[in-house]
């Protein structure tokens, strides 16, 4: 089976071939971003993490505070459904779910995409972990990982794309979080992050398991 690096690589490798000006487009957006150091104020190692209560698909709010009772928690930020490589990056941990679940931890992933009749629909929604939502994108704000998106993209969501982010998210037109996983213990404490403001990358799942078994 691929890594998720391999198949990242290759949709990127993909979308050169086929846009070549736009990839260019893309490439120019994130390294401004790095410059401006955006995501340099997600959590770090050692922060204590801030509670939320988010709902699923099904409406049913969650609580990090009741997962954090049964175990360390794995929580990523994914853009959305919408998202290819949100999807991949899914994909991969859903494969790995077992592992992970196997090392006493639980996953959550958080994204902007309002919880409505077609969220419960799509792959994501099917998948064995816990899918949240944070229309408003206030817990990505709060775990220092939520992106004001630069108006190149936004453009090409909408017109390429043909996305309606203002009614995917319930008013959230252009705020979408950082991918970005953090590891934490059952005490809230991060263990592990991966932040990385090139949503084109992300974390690998055998990345994660490795630090749950340091933790173990």
């Amino acid at each position: 089976m691929k890594t998720l690096k391999e198949q990242t690589d290759a949709k990127i490798a993909a979308g050169r071939n086929a846009k070549p000006e736009f990839m260019q487009g893309v490439d120019d957006v994130i390294a401004k971003a790095k410059a401006f150091e955006d995501g340099k104020d997600a959590l770090k190692i050692g922060d204590k993490a801030i509670d939320f209560e988010l709902p699923n698909a099904k409406g049913e709010v969650i609580a990090l505070a009741n997962l954090l009772e049964k175990g360390p928690v794995v929580v990523t930020f994914y853009r959305g459904s919408w998202c290819p490589y949100c999807n991949l990056q899914l994909r991969a941990l859903q494969a790995k779910l077992n592992e992970i679940q196997a090392l006493g931890a639980s996953l959550v992933a958080i994204s902007p995409e309002v919880p409505d009749d077609s969220l419960t629909e799509n792959e994501i929604s099917k998948m064995e972990f816990t899918v949240l939502s944070d229309q408003d994108a206030k817990v990505a704000r709060q775990y220092g990982v939520a992106w004001e998106v630069p108006e190149f993209l936004m453009e090409h969501m909408r017109v390429d794309r043909g996305l309606d982010l203002k009614t995917i998210n319930n008013g959230n037109a252009n705020v979408l979080p950082i991918p970005a996983t953090f590891i934490l213990d059952t005490e809230g404490i991060v263990k592990w992050n991966y932040v990385n403001v090139d949503y084109r990358t992300r974390s690998e799942p055998d990345e994660i398991i490795e630090a749950l078994k340091s933790m173990s």
